[in-house]
């Protein structure tokens, strides 16, 4: 394995088989030393960087299928399959995973449940973490251990699907898991509406909250890094900082997405909303992948670097009342909310060192707390986020973490430094 050091990413080691993971951290245990658990790699800005040396686990040669029933749709795979060799093999058997990842072809199924992703099909699919029925992890001492799925019961009380999934292989190293899956829809389709402003957009997304067939995603988009198809045509313009565009996604038979592509227009119209359009297929594919790609590198091909993106979490009530605060610190930040679930991503086009304090410990955070939510630091270009920055002010849940994390990696070695603790 290779050596970690806090200022940089190493090169990365030979990929181990579920044995040599329990071998290796319980040397690690041994040794005292810290082992950083990787997988595709994307998700690396996530969260603090390393605290101390130690050695990094190159986890992507654990990518087999292990067992695969389709008329069960449950599958078991080890945590390095990438995912779109997993979304392959579900594909042929007409089923999928419906959990949306930026870089699927790199990012690996064990860091998506590892940081508990999941993009704008949250509200009609669910999260991560609602399919994972099984796991397989070996934990700080290098003992293996498994919950859930098809083992007969969780060990000491604990829930392992859900206490690992967004736990940033802080607690263990996740090595299988068990997933339920779900059948591929026959027909999707996509409708885009321009909002005059954000009080219009809320009487919108109010009035989608009264179809009688929720759809699988309603996004809120702003800013100037978007582009949304304004026709049925491939004509696309671009949208000003001050242009809300609403983007609604349904699944299900050609019966029922034509239905509600109908009812959705309507609704909307009805409602103020313009430039009401049914995309054509090849624009809404488009205009889904960079919805997807986002968070992870803004809405076009190429990676853009915000000094600063955040996800905040609130009712989703106050949905546009939180973008507004954001637009008024930064009118030319560009904003992907997942309305429906309350889901707030902003990708600030400025925000420097002099602002981490008076902006956001002073006003985002406690606007998003005093709207019932939270906010986190995803990534940015600013060196010197402390965990209190990137995470927020010690809570009791944190502190019931830390107790969590003792038992689990009573030496500190699993990702030290990475999560609230």
């Amino acid at each position: 394995m290779a050596t970690v050091t806090t200022s940089q990413t190493p090169d990365l080691a030979s990929s181990p088989s579920p044995v040599e993971v329990a071998e290796s951290i319980r040397a690690a245990y041994d040794a005292s030393r810290a082992v950083y658990p990787v997988g595709g790699g994307t998700a690396l800005n996530y969260g603090n960087s390393p605290t101390q040396p130690g050695e990094q686990l190159d986890l992507t040669g654990l990518n087999r299928i292990v067992d695969y029933t389709p008329r069960d749709m449950t599958i078991l795979v080890e945590a390095g399959v990438r995912m779109t060799d997993l979304a392959a093999a579900l594909a042929a058997e007409g089923q999928h995973l419906p959990i949306d990842v930026p870089r699927a072809s790199e990012a690996t199924l064990g860091g998506v449940v590892a940081t508990n992703w999941s993009g704008p099909r949250r509200y009609g699919h669910g999260t991560i973490r609602d399919y994972v029925i099984g796991i397989h992890a070996v934990d700080g001492r290098g003992v293996a251990f498994k919950g859930g799925g098809r083992v007969v019961k969780n060990v000491a009380g604990y829930d392992f699907c859900k206490l690992l999934t967004g736990s940033l292989g802080t607690l263990g190293v996740i090595t299988q898991l068990a997933l339920k899956v779900k059948p591929l829809p026959e027909s999707t389709g996509t409708v885009v509406a321009a909002c005059a402003d954000v009080a219009t957009a809320g009487i919108l997304l109010d009035r989608l909250a009264t179809l009688p067939v929720p759809p699988v995603a309603i996004d809120y988009l702003l800013g100037p890094n978007w582009q949304v198809p304004t026709t049925t045509r491939s004509r696309q313009a671009e949208i000003g900082p001050q242009t809300p565009h609403l983007v609604i996604r349904f699944e299900g038979t050609e019966t029922e997405t034509a239905w509600l592509a109908d009812q959705i227009q309507t609704e909307l119209q009805q409602a103020g909303g313009m430039s009401v359009a049914l995309l054509a297929p090849i624009d809404a594919a488009a205009l889904w992948k960079r919805q997807i790609e986002f968070a992870d590198r803004g809405a076009g091909d190429a990676p853009e670097n915000s000094p600063m993106v955040i996800k905040v979490a609130v009712p989703p009530s106050a949905v546009t009342k939180l973008v507004a605060q954001l637009v008024a610190f930064d009118p030319d930040c560009s904003i992907q909310a997942h309305a429906a679930s309350g889901i707030v991503i902003a990708r600030f086009a400025k925000f420097g060192h002099s602002d981490i304090t008076p902006v956001l410990v002073g006003k985002l955070r406690p606007a998003a707390a005093k709207l019932g939510g939270s906010l986190v630091v995803i990534s940015g270009t600013l060196d010197g986020l402390t965990p209190h920055l990137i995470w927020g002010g010690r809570t009791d849940a944190i502190v019931l973490m830390e107790n969590i994390k003792r038992k689990f990696d009573p030496r500190n070695i699993l990702n030290p430094g990475r999560f609230v603790y």
